[in-house]
């Protein structure tokens, strides 16, 4: 197929990728010497508004047959914009397009346009997670200290059944209470602070840790306390004071689209001293609600009566979270290094835009990485596109399209759909952003990566199915296998690799609450184990994962192959060993990790296995 124009070519767009505001954008397309063009132009669409043709001069001849049209401009405001071409011949005027979903052009009547993210030039985001590794714990499963704890409530059935599934079946009722907890606690999670550093990690993402009812803690009943069972106040501030000396930092999970109905807010239940919305309507938190038919109807999250939904544009509401010693800055001040943002394109602009001045104007340096699972440079949400990556809002993202491809290639070899998925990040979102992607293969929300590697599908198997169900002998070695392939490239993707606990030990789980188990304190695969220790060193002492661009070398017959400056990643997902012959430029690489022998100019690399080399 003849490519007219590809935005991933710094000959066809220039620069690559997306751009700071005022950036001036070389385009050039070639074109055949045969089609006899008599003239070019750019079509450029700023989002929601009215399309621009601009015209493209002739440039030069390449060979005998081609010719370059250029175009030159300065993209002056932040936000989206499309583009696409025209030419004319004597047979009239024609367009070049993107082919299906790629990011080449093709000669088409109609089509997909190339996007161009422009940000604010004023936009940065920390540098101490860049080059990193995150550590995701859900408080509750991680460790229990064994400190007296004081003011729990007595409706919680406490487990010592560490090996125990945890409840998922209705009451009598028909409810699915999530009461049960393991005791995990901020005392446990200090005391394994050496653990978490072993692993290569340097910042530490918590589950909701505000007093709520249930064992998830996403029904918030007080954001201006540590739930009960977790420990209180003091045992937070010494958790990041002890957490900073492993130079690990911590981030917590801001829940602010909906509040627990049992809460001082809404107080359905009538537990707390406060009067709540559900109460009277003179209550101090009556406006923050979607009343329908006060008190008892009322808008919720997804529909679960027990997480009534806020109006976060309610001024008293932004006010409580993102004022001047709100809530946001409480927990800064008390040790947190950021937020990550619950469902954060289930907020409004205008609490992002509150939230983002709240916390930087506190500390420039924290971070906010939104909870989006699509493509958050594009996405659309209540009707409008959304500005959360052009610097006045998040800092980053959890990276779900890495996380899909990862798991997809890695399972079924689609090396071009993983291509496909990191092109397109890379090209949509501001450098800033990528450097500091939350690069998942697995959480809380879904399937434990093992099993989603090695596991038969869930798809359409309700809980009963999924219950207690664990990969046999053999699967649980293909997926050990597998989980290391899959590791190796979130570890080496742009962006901060995020590891789920219990990943590295082989915990095992379908999705909620299967997915939410007990770490395996005493049983761990050693084996995995090692190596995510091994992969976290590697990280540590090669500083071009922190932001060194990622160039695809490949990406065909079940094999990709990219690189990061000196850094070649090379993963194998077929299932027998490959003899992969490196591009001239990388000649006199050797391996640094992965079982595979280098003599220089090719690699042998194991099946369903993944090498890291280095020139």
């Amino acid at each position: 197929m003849y490519i007219p124009f590809n935005s991933t070519k710094e000959y066809h767009k220039y620069p690559l990728g997306a751009v700071k505001e005022d950036t001036q954008i070389t385009f050039r397309i070639i074109l055949p010497r045969d089609f006899g063009c008599t003239g070019a132009r750019v079509v450029i669409t700023k989002d929601g508004e009215t399309s621009c043709r601009y015209s493209m001069w002739w440039d030069c001849m390449q060979n005998d047959n081609e010719e370059w049209w250029k175009f030159q401009i300065p993209l002056g405001e932040k936000g989206l914009y499309f583009y696409h071409f025209e030419y004319d011949t004597s047979f009239g005027t024609s367009n070049i397009f993107r082919y299906r979903d790629t990011l080449n052009g093709c000669f088409a009547p109609s089509g997909e346009e190339w996007q161009i993210t422009v940000y604010s030039k004023d936009f940065s985001t920390p540098d101490w997670i860049k080059g990193g590794v995150i550590y995701q714990i859900f408080p509750d499963r991680f460790y229990f200290s064994g400190q007296a704890k004081a003011d729990v409530p007595k409706n919680r059935i406490i487990r010592t059944d560490y090996d125990g599934e945890p409840y998922w079946r209705p009451d009598q009722n028909g409810k699915v209470l999530n009461n049960d907890f393991f005791g995990g606690d901020l005392k446990g999670i200090e005391e394994k602070l050496d653990y978490i550093s072993s692993l290569g990690v340097s910042c530490i993402y918590l589950n909701p840790i505000f007093e709520a009812q249930s064992n998830h803690r996403y029904d918030t009943a007080d954001y201006e306390k540590i739930d009960p069972l977790l420990g209180n106040e003091n045992d937070f501030v010494s958790l990041c004071k002890k957490a900073e000396e492993h130079g690990i930092k911590i981030i917590l999970d801001g829940v602010f689209s909906h509040t627990g109905s049992d809460s001082r807010y809404f107080n359905k239940n009538g537990r707390y001293p406060d009067t709540g919305a559900f109460q009277s309507k003179d209550s101090p938190y009556y406006k923050w609600y979607k009343f329908l038919s006060w008190p008892h109807k009322y808008e919720s999250w997804w529909g679960i009566d027990i997480l009534p939904e806020v109006i976060e544009e309610t001024p008293d509401f932004i006010n409580y979270i993102s004022g001047e010693g709100g809530i946001l800055q409480k927990w800064l001040s008390a040790g947190a290094s950021g937020w990550r943002l619950d469902v954060a394109d289930e907020l409004p602009d205008e609490f992002l835009d509150a939230l983002r001045k709240s916390v930087k104007s506190h500390n420039p340096d924290a971070l906010i990485i939104g909870e989006v699972w699509e493509d958050a440079s594009n996405k659309s949400s209540y009707g409008k596109r959304r500005r959360y990556l052009q610097g006045d809002q998040l800092d980053s993202v959890m990276n779900y399209p890495f996380a899909d491809c990862i798991i997809d290639f890695v399972r079924y070899g689609n090396a071009e759909n993983f291509e496909k998925a990191v092109v397109t990040v890379i090209e949509n979102y501001p450098k800033p952003v990528i450097d500091t992607l939350m690069n998942h293969i697995g959480t809380h929300d879904t399937q434990r990566a093992i099993t989603a590697l090695a596991g038969e599908s869930c798809i359409y198997r309700g809980r009963e199915w999924q219950s207690g169900r664990k990969l046999d002998e053999e699967k649980l070695r293909t997926g050990i296998r597998l989980l290391k392939q899959a590791a190796v490239l979130q570890f080496t993707l742009p962006g901060v690799p995020s590891v789920y606990y219990g990943d590295e030990a082989g915990l095992e789980g379908y999705k909620d609450p299967f997915n939410r188990g007990y770490y395996p304190w005493g049983k761990e695969n050693n084996d995995l184990l090692e190596f995510y220790r091994a992969l976290g060193k590697v990280r540590k002492e090669n500083p071009q994962f922190a932001s060194a661009e990622c160039k695809i070398i490949s990406a065909v017959m079940g094999c990709v192959a990219y690189s990061r400056d000196d850094i070649t990643v090379i993963s194998n997902s077929n299932n027998h060993p490959i003899r992969y012959f490196l591009p001239e430029d990388r000649h006199g690489s050797y391996v640094i990790f992965g079982e595979s022998e280098c003599d220089g100019i090719s690699v042998s690399i194991c099946a369903n296995s993944s090498v890291i080399l280095k020139r």
